[in-house]
């Protein structure tokens, strides 16, 4: 072969890791993005994940130590939900619902097990949620001015490709989140493009008129904010986060003030606004079946059967807690509330060190503190997006597992 020749052919090895490299790019993007359609169940999302997974697996995708806790909490978790379901005399469809649960739990060890392969992903990750939440927030806009009829809304309220529009605004917040941020940190230039997604998405999450969503976004803004400006060491970028917060706030303002300008919106905002609503107050609403579902769960520690409670009373636990005693029985409830505690401490103890995927990591832990508290007025069990965000920061967890090892290889051979 010629001198030219051999400069010009790549290997066919080289070639066949960058063709794997794009299959698995695109195979993760499309998979996230079919987060935000869940008009039913099985979603799309399930039928693609459930091809994606096992291949992955069968190419050699490895649990590491790190993830495997994450893994083992969630089986347990679903573990306590088939003891619960033996306490139930007709069973009915509940197998399902655990096999569903599980698969969830699944995705969420996988994508955590993916990002430790593959950290680049992460920008991927984020990229490809922001146009799924484009395209339902688009749906659930034009649902809710009735130019598709009643398609895409839910009791007047938009709810785009999902089921529920108190999923639906959730699922918009990290998007929302992650183009405060890009405003906050990012080129001047593309300023003006953030800008406008960030409030194409933030009017999906206000027409969704979902509390729960209201305050996910607010409060995640304002911790994702706070956090850059804590772990910036300039000053010139700290005044940046103020000015770009200020005109984020300032855009953000104006659009509330035009959408309450349409009389339906006013109407509905004033209604929604208020902080406790007739069912949360009411003599079996949803405050007193708190207390309720809290006393039977510690007289039934194997739990009552999952989703039984809905049927004794008409209306879900709608708290992860409560769900978690009476659904998963203790053992599962033990399993939820470990997870969530060394999710939130490992990611904490992490949140601040400059690494390349710092960025992501500190918008998804956000975002996921906020899911965690929302969980105390619903129940988040069987939402895609939360296992997402719980691979992402158990993924980061992982990859700094990997970072530490490699710097003190790394240290002892400088040594030796």
């Amino acid at each position: 072969m010629s001198a030219a020749a051999a400069t010009t052919a790549l290997p066919r090895e080289a070639v066949n890791a960058k063709l794997i490299a794009l299959i698995v790019s695109v195979s993760v993007a499309f998979g996230i993005f079919l987060t935000g359609f869940v008009v039913r169940e099985p979603a799309p999302y399930e039928l693609f994940m459930a091809l994606v997974m096992p291949i992955w697996a069968l190419f050699g995708l490895r649990i590491s130590r790190t993830v495997a806790p994450m893994a083992l909490l969630l089986v347990l978790f679903v573990i306590g939900g088939m003891i619960s379901m033996n306490q139930m005399d007709d069973v009915g469809e509940i197998p399902l619902y655990l096999a569903v649960s599980l698969f969830l739990a699944l995705t969420g060890v996988f994508f955590a097990a993916v990002l430790e392969s593959r950290p680049d992903l992460y920008k991927l990750i984020f990229w490809a949620w922001t146009a799924a939440a484009i395209a339902t927030s688009a749906l659930g806009i034009v649902g809710y001015f009735g130019l598709t009829g009643e398609m895409f809304t839910l009791y007047g309220r938009a709810a785009g490709a999902f089921k529920d529009p108190n999923v639906f605004g959730p699922f918009l917040v990290l998007p929302a989140v992650f183009m405060l941020q890009q405003m906050l940190t990012g080129r001047a230039s593309s300023m003006p493009l953030h800008a406008a997604i960030l409030v194409f998405l933030t009017a999906g999450i206000f027409l969704s008129f979902s509390r729960g969503a209201w305050g996910l976004f607010m409060f995640s803004a304002l911790a994702v904010t706070g956090g850059l400006y804590l772990s910036s060491t300039s000053n010139l970028f700290r005044l940046r986060i103020i000015l770009m917060g200020f005109v984020a706030l300032v855009l953000l303002g104006v659009a509330l003030v035009v959408a309450l300008q349409i009389p339906a919106v006013a109407d509905l905002f004033s209604e929604r606004a208020q902080l406790a609503q007739s069912y949360d107050t009411a003599r079996l609403g949803r405050f007193a079946r708190y207390v309720v579902g809290f006393q039977m769960a510690m007289e039934h520690p194997l739990g009552i059967g999952p989703l039984e409670f809905g049927q004794m009373f008409g209306e879900d636990t709608h708290n992860i807690w409560l769900k978690s005693l009476l659904d998963y029985s203790w053992l599962g409830f033990a399993a939820y509330l470990t997870l969530i505690v060394w999710t939130i401490a490992g990611g904490f103890r992490i949140l601040f060190r400059d690494r390349p995927w710092q960025p992501f990591l500190l918008t998804a832990y956000v975002v996921f503190i906020g899911h965690v508290l929302l969980g105390t007025v619903i129940d988040t069990n069987h939402w895609r997006h939360f296992y997402l965000l719980l691979g992402m920061i158990w993924g980061a967890m992982a990859l700094e597992a990997r970072w530490q090892l490699t710097r003190r290889g790394s240290l002892q051979e400088a040594r030796g």
